[in-house]
């Protein structure tokens, strides 16, 4: 896979064009999942926080919100931007997670949301153990669409999201990430799991949005994302001018050994 400043080139053109739309498009994370994470990994005022690969700041704006000490680091430029706008007074650099730009024993606890499927699993998990400071934890979380629902699934084969491998997206649902931490990080101690659930508000304009923010898609020509983009309005039309899109989220917190 060809790269980009140390990232996919997938990842870096894709989320490049399509930063906007991801935050426009991309939800949140679920009060219980966010709860879960802080008090496992224990974030609170005084204690230093990265949020890794941190896209538009969709984690970080909560994680902020505890009173903790939050730096994002996120390699693309044009969602490093959304970020600082969506999260003003956060500190946000540049980085990726195989070379993190920090000091060592500098950090008390590291979250990555929907990112860490586009690691090296090994460096990634060698640098954020080098950053964590002793008793420091790992927190991952994903959201994803709820394909149980029968619209959700024929929106996943709309957007042809069972050729992923075929556009160089490195991403499996339904990954056990503990077995990822318990293979590829020694550093750390057994992750433990949080299951829930997400529904994120959602009308035509908002899931073409999010449509559109998916890497990929991002890279099409204008023609090809247009038609697609009245395809995934056409499929909604009968769930009226606003519905629900459900999404299953499971949560990591993995410490340091």
């Amino acid at each position: 896979m060809g790269t980009a400043d140390g990232i996919s080139d997938v990842a870096a053109e894709g989320f490049g064009a399509g930063a906007a739309a991801y935050e426009k498009g991309r939800p949140s994370y679920s009060d219980d999942v966010v709860a879960w994470l802080v008090e496992r990994l224990g974030i609170a005022p005084g204690r230093t926080v990265v949020d890794l690969a941190a896209g538009t700041g969709k984690l970080t704006r909560l994680l902020a919100a505890t009173g903790a000490s939050v730096t994002a680091i996120e390699p693309v430029d044009a969602m490093r931007d959304q970020l600082l706008q969506a999260c003003p007074g956060v500190e946000a650099v540049s980085g990726t997670a195989e070379a993190i730009p920090l000091p060592d024993r500098t950090v008390d606890a590291l979250t990555v949301a929907q990112a860490f499927h586009w690691f090296d699993p090994a460096a990634a998990l060698a640098e954020i153990a080098r950053v964590l400071r002793p008793g420091g934890a790992l927190g991952i979380v994903f959201n994803e669409r709820d394909t149980r629902e029968p619209w959700v699934a024929d929106l996943s084969k709309l957007i042809r999201w069972d050729e992923r491998e075929r556009w160089r997206v490195p991403y499996t649902v339904e990954v056990d990430w503990a077995e990822a931490v318990a293979e590829h990080g020694p550093q750390f101690r057994p992750a433990e799991r949080y299951d829930s659930s997400y529904i994120q508000p959602m009308d035509p304009d908002t899931l073409v949005q999010r449509v559109l923010s998916t890497s990929y898609i991002a890279r099409l020509p204008a023609a090809e994302q247009s038609a697609l983009a009245e395809k995934v309005r056409e499929l909604v039309a009968p769930l009226g001018a606003s519905f629900e899109l459900p999404y299953l989220s499971v949560a990591y917190a993995a410490p340091l050994r």
